[in-house]
């Protein structure tokens, strides 16, 4: 077999990189949090979170403003893969497109299944979602131990995924609509978007600034107003060139990387997992909305991640990369079980203003989520290896030494 060679953009690395790091900080944040919630100092803590400025809560402030500006990395990244990376071939694209539609589809349908016709239907959305940050920085850990494209193969799922829990998001958990204000935020759009392909406009700020209009309008309308952060990444200017520094949709990709790392999720994670665990969490995560997370991320995600590859590539409509093997596209299914971020972001939709089955529902995704990181890291590190012909492992190692002694492209 001949030897595989996979050539990644430096923008990719970058990114993949920022999410290895990240979802360490995301680790320490997470765990500061739980224990500070549950210390003495645990209601102070959470005030902390409900004081108000400018109107809203400190909370809301978080996860309605600053993740905006992840959902706003999230669609230059979607962009990105759309233009030049693994979604830019149709037929490249078809795995992980499936892939995505099972791990979104099947979790549903389990946590459906345990609670359809009860007030916690809401939490549908909940299991559907795989957090980038986490799923590629246990990954990340394994370096050269998994083959180039299993990381490619994720970080097109992990995307994809992403965005169909947008799209859920905007369907499914908009409040009471004001028609005026969303047309008012479409029209906004519109403009960006005629200021990028007719004016050719390629300067950020006016961008940025009809972005930050556009958020307010998509906040008084009812839509979710991170929405307007996705819609922003595809009005921005982007080039097919790899690596174009000209580009502000990559320069503005570069920018974000860092802040949204580490600062606005670890921030996140600090505004929504001070879970206060009770004499009777046990109870709680016995609860069908409980059971269905649990079962929707450790189960459904690999079931239907596996599943729906394996039926596409079966009938001809896409073909596994050469350096991968189902026990591969096994193990990213089990990662892609680590909900956190978006599960609990639309945990905070389904359930407002239920404090007591948001504890347990995010209880249930903090758990859900250990399990499938650490059964989906263990599984890769035993029987990811990768096959004997994959040679060009300096494509996907950041590991200096390891790059050091592999053998490069020839350019």
């Amino acid at each position: 077999m001949a030897a595989i060679q996979r050539k990644l953009s430096n923008t990719f690395k970058q990114f993949f990189e920022s999410k290895k790091a990240g979802g360490i900080l995301l680790i320490i944040c997470t765990v500061f949090s739980l224990l500070l919630a549950n210390s003495p100092l645990g209601p102070a803590y959470l005030d902390v979170w409900h004081l108000r400025a400018g109107g809203l809560s400190i909370e809301h402030w978080v996860n309605d403003a600053l993740m905006a500006i992840f959902f706003l990395l999230i669609g230059l990244e979607l962009e990105r893969e759309l233009y030049n990376g693994e979604l830019s071939n149709f037929r490249n694209a078809l795995l992980p497109i499936f892939a995505a539609v099972g791990g979104i589809c099947i979790p549903a349908l389990i946590h459906f299944g345990l609670n359809g016709g009860t007030p916690a239907q809401a939490g549908i959305g909940i299991p559907m979602a795989t957090d980038i940050a986490f799923a590629l920085g246990a990954l990340a850990l394994l370096g050269s131990r998994v083959p180039a494209s299993l990381k490619i193969f994720l970080t097109a799922l992990a995307v994809m995924d992403d965005l169909g829990a947008i799209i859920v998001i905007a369907l499914f958990y908009t409040a009471e609509l004001s028609l005026a204000y969303l047309l008012a935020a479409l029209a906004v759009f519109g403009l960006l978007v005629c200021m990028n392909r007719f004016l050719r406009v390629m300067a950020l700020a006016p961008y940025l600034l009809g972005g930050a209009v556009m958020w307010v309008l998509m906040l008084k309308s009812g839509v979710h107003a991170t929405i307007a952060g996705v819609l922003l990444a595809f009005a921005i200017p982007f080039s097919a060139k790899q690596d174009d520094e000209e580009s502000p949709s990559h320069r503005l990709e570069h920018l974000l990387h860092t802040p949204v790392a580490f600062i606005i999720l670890p921030v996140f994670a600090l505004a929504n997992t001070g879970i206060i665990i009770g004499s009777d969490w046990s109870r709680e995560l016995a609860s069908a909305n409980s059971l269905g997370i649990l079962a929707g991320l450790v189960i459904g995600k690999p079931l239907g991640i596996t599943l729906l590859s394996f039926v596409a590539v079966a009938i001809g409509l896409c073909k596994l990369p050469v350096d991968l093997r189902w026990r591969h596209v096994f193990g990213a299914g089990l990662l892609g079980g680590i909900g956190f971020t978006m599960s609990i972001f639309i945990t905070n939709l389904a359930f407002a203003g239920q404090a007591e089955v948001i504890n347990a529902s995010k209880t249930a995704i903090l758990l859900a989520s250990l399990t499938a990181g650490l059964i989906g890291f263990g599984w890769l590190k035993f029987f990811g290896q990768p096959v004997a012909s994959d040679t060009d492992m300096d494509t996907m190692d950041f590991d200096e030494n390891v790059a050091m002694r592999t053998p490069k492209l020839p350019r």
